[in-house]
């Protein structure tokens, strides 16, 4: 592996990064909403193929969105590093979502040396009460600490 700093990392090309590098992410139509410094909002738009039966989001949808949001969040604060791997992911289901996209806001609540901490909500469009919670712990690895 080359030790050549690896480009910088807007919202385009997070996003593109996450559809090529987990092909669940591209599938499902996740969208970018919002990549910097305090938070990343992730797009999970209602389709067909994110449903379960009962026509409720399932979960493994929801935790891709979730995965997703809580890398983009503390890749925007640590910079390009696609090996940014979860380690832990804890997932609460809280009420079933609406027949809307759902949106995920994740924040980095502790960004350590080789790992990092971050927690997000997830929320039926419209609706202010989130239908999940999930907090999710990443391993750093060694050149983004440089």
């Amino acid at each position: 592996m080359s030790d050549d700093p690896l480009p910088p990392l807007d919202a385009a090309g997070f996003e593109a990064m996450a559809c090529d590098t987990v092909p669940l992410a591209g599938l499902l139509g996740l969208r970018l909403e919002r990549f910097d410094g305090e938070a990343a909002v992730v797009r999970l738009p209602w389709r067909e193929i994110a449903l379960r039966p009962g026509g409720s989001v399932s979960g493994p949808a929801m935790m891709t969105l979730v995965d997703i949001a809580l890398w983009g969040a503390i890749l925007a604060r640590i910079g390009n590093e696609p090996l940014c791997v979860t380690t832990d992911l804890t997932f609460h289901f809280l009420a079933k979502p609406r027949h809307a996209d759902v949106l995920a806001e994740a924040r980095v609540i502790r960004l350590g040396r080789t790992l990092a901490i971050a927690e997000a909500r997830l929320f039926s469009e419209g609706n202010v009460e989130p239908v999940a919670h999930a907090v999710g712990t990443y391993a750093i690895p060694p050149r983004s600490r440089s």
